[in-house]
């Protein structure tokens, strides 16, 4: 991703309406999967998507935890971050959403959690490695913030956090947690995942012996195979089917009789 990117466009044979349900959705659905995949913080961290017409966020309501969200509960906000439907309540860091949507067109989704291993790996002096496939999508490097750890809640606090992002996929913040964004809800879930297994594998790595990456030049060959948009729907459907399977989909449009 870069910020000279185009903008995330709406299918042309489709609606607003029709548009934001399924973004909605999508939040919804996200949230289900990041809780999966260990990004849970009691009713912290947040997901949102940027509504068609681009003026608009759709983001995770404050006081649910992320397996907890269902398309229903999801709030649109204008940029700066004014309440234009929904009625939980919003979350202090949504600044960290607004102020990146204002400058990069090509974000479509973006994801603030504190998982593990990443919020671990941002309070070392460790640089990711690309030790297999799954490092290859953050081949360009990550983008670090270190000027506070505190929450990120006044406009211009979220301004200098969009320009530390630069044009970079994630953003380490030091002594808090990460930033993960992608064209698409599915992209930025896919890749805060992906991130969390990354540095997982690296840890596991470096306790058995010295890292050994493949070169930039590896990494740029396995890339366009790798991380398509073919595979990303595939991924997708299998983690949705995979948060029904556990039992996560309480609420969820299609989950029946579904339990939490």
């Amino acid at each position: 991703m870069n910020s000279s990117a185009r903008p995330v466009a709406m299918a042309p044979d489709r609606t607003e309406e029709a548009v934001n349900a399924g973004r909605r959705e999508q939040v919804a659905w996200s949230c289900r999967i990041l809780a999966m995949g260990g990004h849970s913080d009691y009713t912290l961290g947040h997901v949102s998507a940027r509504a068609a017409g681009g003026e608009r966020v759709l983001m995770k309501p404050n006081g649910l935890g992320l397996e907890e969200v269902t398309p229903g509960d999801v709030l649109a906000l204008d940029l700066e971050g004014a309440r234009l439907s929904g009625a939980g309540p919003i979350h202090l860091e949504y600044v960290l959403h607004t102020e990146i949507y204002k400058i990069r067109p090509d974000v479509g989704a973006v994801v603030h959690t504190h998982p593990p291993y990443a919020t671990a790996f941002g309070a070392t002096d460790a640089t990711l490695e690309l030790l297999n496939h799954d490092a290859v999508l953050f081949r360009e490097g990550l983008a670090y913030f270190d000027d506070t750890a505190e929450l990120i809640v006044r406009p211009e606090q979220g301004a200098a956090v969009a320009a530390a992002l630069g044009n970079k996929r994630v953003l380490v913040m030091r002594g808090h947690g990460l930033i993960v964004t992608g064209e698409t809800v599915p992209w930025a879930t896919y890749a805060a995942l992906t991130l969390e297994r990354v540095l997982q594998i690296q840890s596991i790595a470096r306790s058995l012996g010295n890292l050994l990456p493949m070169s930039p030049e590896m990494a740029d060959r396995v890339y366009p195979e790798k991380y398509r948009d073919d595979h990303l729907a595939r991924y997708w459907d299998y983690l949705v089917r995979q948060v029904r399977r556990a039992g996560l989909a309480a609420g969820m449009p299609g989950s029946g009789d579904d339990r939490a």
